[in-house]
């Protein structure tokens, strides 16, 4: 247990900044209905944001797990330099390739309003992978307090400049023209002030970990390099099937609706998409401290049951993360009909299956470390492409018959489809003992505790008040069950654990 302890501490550790990055950045991008009050305003950004996770999945080619997977056995120096050159080297190629069609790019991406879009992405991509394996040193060396600095400090500063352009600059030009930020204020760039906020922070990111970056050395092992490219290599598959999987529904939404509303239903669906996504805050968490540590405990002789007990933790943490955003979407309607616009509360009910959705690829993230550690990632390579054929499939064929709803059961299902697999292969080439009985129970009680409180409020009583204290009153009861049925084990945890030990 004292394996968990130390991974609860370190989650603890990256999940305070990434929690604070990811919903600071999320409360940023919430703002978006209050800066913007029509949603097909925001259809271009929307399709920019979703190729950029789309794009870095094809610039850093699973450097960062094969960087925890190598630093076990090799001269981390040497690895940590003959990484950084080759993953600068192939940013710089994919950067200039990206500029010379970047036309093209408009284009297809339909950004013909705003081509400027298309540069500002090409530097947020360039300047974030050149932090890539700074972040990821930092984590192999358990250094989350600067880790932690880094991520928060960076963010603060998107803000900063988000909120100065779009909500105080307008006012101070027009009171006084010949103000000093009428020479650096354009109001023709509106929300694009999103995407300079996002470079400006991948700037002061890269200066705040300058210190890493000085570590590199001009020293580059080809022998090692191709040994790390041939493990690595159908990560890039993994990783280019997991943004089709995450990002192609925003992608292409616009561009397979019949309709004049494309794009305000496109600027919907990402405001849907994410509020679905606070799910996945824990999950971010929690994978900043998991995959260095899975790849550590690995030589451990009960490193399976270890992986096991993380599982639970993490099913039971995930579980009480969708109550939160299902049961409180009536909180989250409220507020967009009285502060923004009414069209962006459109397809809330689509929220949940979405969330649930994030929840199996939370799981799916923890299953994989079997093809990881039995370097069998071409495993993983063929599951996810499997699930981009079936989110390519179900996004054409459902989008344009149940738009919102159609855009999450794809997801839904892709993500299902995924974990079931890399689960019946898991448990055949690196059988790990994970309590499937347990967890399943689990996942549906709070199925069917969202679908009690569906009823409840529709049916018995409508008012916002009712809701939001059933809502209370749900999470509570499911809070005390599972205490109930994990006393033991929470009480050995840190932080939660004293006060199990004192009750029993």
């Amino acid at each position: 247990m004292s394996n968990i302890k130390k991974l609860a501490s370190q989650t603890l550790w990256y999940g305070v900044p990434t929690i604070a990055y990811r919903f600071l950045g999320y409360l940023m991008n919430m703002a978006l209905p209050f800066f913007i009050k029509m949603p097909e305003e925001t259809a271009d950004l929307v399709q920019v944001y979703a190729m950029i996770p789309f794009l870095n999945a094809v610039y850093n080619f699973g450097v960062e797990t094969a960087y925890f997977r190598f630093s076990q056995t090799c001269d981390k120096n040497k690895l940590y330099s003959t990484l950084s050159i080759s993953l600068f080297t192939t940013t710089l190629f994919f950067s200039i390739l990206l500029l010379i069609f970047r036309t093209n790019i408009v284009s297809a991406a339909q950004l013909n309003n705003h081509p400027e879009y298309v540069l500002w992405m090409i530097a947020i991509l360039t300047i974030d992978n050149f932090n890539t394996l700074p972040f990821a040193k930092l984590r192999q060396e358990n250094r989350p307090k600067m880790y932690a600095f880094a991520r928060v400090a960076a963010i603060f500063t998107n803000i900063s400049v988000v909120v100065f352009f779009l909500g105080f600059a307008p006012s101070i030009v027009n009171n006084n023209p010949s103000s000093i930020v009428s020479y650096f204020y354009y109001p023709s760039l509106g929300i694009g002030y999103y995407l300079i906020g996002n470079v400006v922070e991948n700037i002061v990111t890269l200066l705040i970990l300058q210190k890493e970056i000085r570590q590199i050395k001009f020293k580059f092992s080809f022998k090692l390099w191709k040994e790390v490219t041939l493990y690595s290599a159908p990560l890039i598959i993994v990783g280019l099937g997991g943004m089709i999987n995450d990002v192609l529904s925003r992608l292409i939404y616009r561009h397979v609706v019949n309709s004049d509303l494309a794009n305000h239903e496109a600027g919907i669906f990402a405001n849907i998409f994410r509020l679905a996504l606070l799910t996945t805050i824990m999950i971010q968490a929690f994978r900043m401290a998991a995959e260095p540590f899975f790849f550590n405990q690995s030589k451990n002789e009960n490193a399976q049951l270890t992986y096991a007990r993380v599982m639970k933790f993490f099913v039971i943490a995930c579980c009480f993360m969708f109550l939160f955003v299902s049961l409180f979407l009536d909180v989250f309607e409220w507020f967009f009909l009285h502060f923004s616009n009414k069209n962006w509360v459109e397809g809330f009910g689509a929220i949940p299956i979405l969330a649930m959705g994030n929840i199996f690829l939370g799981i799916y993230y923890n299953l994989s470390i079997w093809y990881k550690l039995t370097n069998k990632n071409t495993y993983g390579a063929i599951i996810t492409i499997a699930g981009a054929i079936i989110t390519i499939v179900l996004n054409i064929v459902l989008i344009p018959i149940l738009h919102y709803y159609g855009a999450a059961i794809a997801t839904f299902v892709c993500y299902f489809f995924m974990m079931v697999v890399s689960y019946k292969l898991g448990k055949k080439y690196y059988p790990v003992p994970y309590l499937v009985k347990k967890l399943t129970a689990y996942i549906v009680l709070v199925i069917l505790i969202y679908l009690s409180h569906i009823f409840l409020t529709h049916f018995i009583n409508q008012s916002l008040w009712f809701s939001i204290s059933t809502a209370i009153i749900l999470i509570m009861l499911f809070a005390r069950f599972v205490g109930q049925i994990e006393a033991k084990e929470l009480s050995k945890l840190p932080l939660i654990g004293k006060w199990y030990q004192q009750k029993n």
